[in-house]
C-alpha cells in the first residue's frame, strides 16, 4: 500500500471542484484527457513513483467510499496548495491529513498490520514558505519560523512511523527561485538565487530531521525515513548535464511553461466572465519541462523520475541497494 501526504505536486484530484484550476481546462489534456484534479497537463510525482513501487497509483481520499474496493491499493490524502502549517488555502494541512489516516485506522478500514507492509510519500513546505511571504513575513522572524517549521514537520513524519508506517520517503525543496512564477520577472531566464539560498537551507535542516528521526527510531542501520532528492533531480533537468542526456529529452528554455497567463492577473486556466481564454498554451505540452507557473508537465515529471539522483534516492527508498 502506498500513503500520500502533501501538497500539489503530489495531490491527484482531491482539491475541491469548485475551488480549483487543477479542474479545468487545460489540466489533464494528456492524461487522461480532461481534468482530474492534478495539478498538470497528465501524470503528477505520485502516479510515476506508485509505478516504481509497482502499485497502482492510489485514489484520492474524497473517493475513498464511492471506490471502496480500492482503499486496498491505500489512499493519496495529499491537497493542492497545503502546507506543514496552514497556507492561504481553505484545505487540510499535513497534520490533519495525518489525522485523517488515523480515523481510519480507528474505524478498521485499515489495520496496524496494513500499515507495517506499505510505505508513505511525503510531499510537503513549498507553500509554506509562499505563505510566509504572502503575509510579509520578516527576514528577521524566518529563522524562526524555519525551525519551527522543520519542528512540526518532525512531529508528523514521527506520527505516520508510530502509526505503524515502516518506510516513508520526503522529498527534498525543489529550486523554488526557478519556478516560473519566480524566473518571469527575467524574461523566465534566470532563477532568483535569493529563493534558491532559503531551499538550500531548508534542506540541510531536513537532512538533520530525518538522520536525527532514524536515531530515535533506531533504524540507522534500516532506516525508516528517506529523502527523495528532487532538489538534484530539477537541477539535473535545468542544467542539461550531457552526462545525461542521452536519448532522453531536452527542454528549451526550462523555466517558460506550457500554460500561462496573458497578464500578470491571470494563470492557466483562468477564463474571463464571457468564458474568454485568459491563458496561452503551448502546442505540445511534451515540448516544456513546466506545465504552469509552479508545476511541472507530465514530460516533466517523467524525466525529473528518470535522472540518477531520483532513481538512486528512489532505490535507497525501497532498499534495493
Amino acid at each position: 500500500m502506498l500513503f500520500v501526504f502533501g501538497d500539489s505536486y503530489a495531490d491527484t484530484g482531491n482539491t475541491k471542484i469548485a475551488e480549483t484550476r487543477s479542474w479545468k481546462f487545460p489540466y489533464g489534456i494528456t492524461f487522461p484527457g480532461k481534468p482530474s484534479g492534478r495539478f498538470s497537463d497528465g501524470f503528477v510525482s505520485t502516479d510515476y513513483i506508485a509505478g516504481y513501487l509497482g502499485m497502482k497509483t492510489p485514489i484520492p481520499y474524497r473517493w475513498r467510499e464511492q471506490l471502496s474496493e480500492r482503499v486496498k491499493d491505500g489512499l493519496n490524502i495529499a491537497y493542492g496548495g497545503t502546507g506543514v502549517f496552514d497556507t492561504m488555502v481553505a484545505e487540510p494541512n499535513m497534520t490533519t491529513q495525518i489525522d485523517f489516516l488515523q480515523q481510519l485506522l480507528h474505524d478498521s478500514v485499515y489495520t496496524k498490520r496494513n500499515l507495517k507492509t506499505s510505505v508513505a510519500f511525503v510531499s510537503v513546505a513549498g507553500n509554506d514558505y509562499a505563505t510566509y511571504n504572502a503575509k510579509n513575513g520578516s527576514a528577521q522572524d524566518f529563522p524562526a519560523f524555519m525551525e519551527s517549521l522543520m519542528n512540526q514537520l518532525m512531529v508528523n513524519l514521527k506520527r505516520i512511523h508510530d502509526m505503524g508506517v515502516r518506510k516513508i520517503g520526503i522529498t527534498s525543496l525543489l529550486p523554488l527561485g526557478c519556478l516560473p512564477r519566480n524566473t518571469a520577472p527575467f524574461s523566465f531566464q534566470y532563477c532568483d538565487d535569493t529563493y534558491n539560498a532559503l531551499v538550500d537551507l531548508h534542506n540541510q535542516l531536513l537532512s538533520q530531521i530525518v538522520n536525527t528521526l532514524n536515531q530515535q527510531t533506531n533504524t540507522s542501520d534500516n532506516p525508516s525515513f528517506f529523502i527523495l532528492d528532487l532538489y538534484n533531480a530539477f537541477w539535473t533537468v535545468f542544467i542539461r548535464n550531457e552526462t545525461y542526456q542521452g536519448n532522453d529529452p531536452t527542454f528549451e528554455k526550462p523555466f517558460e511553461p506550457c500554460c500561462f497567463g496573458v497578464s500578470g492577473g491571470f494563470k492557466c486556466g483562468n477564463v474571463d466572465e464571457n468564458g474568454e481564454n485568459k491563458y496561452t498554451l503551448c502546442s505540445d505540452p511534451r515540448s516544456k519541462f513546466f506545465w504552469d507557473g509552479v508545476h511541472p508537465t507530465e514530460q516533466g515529471w517523467y524525466v525529473v523520475y528518470k535522472t540518477p539522483a531520483f532513481q538512486n534516492s528512489l532505490k535507497q527508498f525501497y532498499g534495493l541497494t
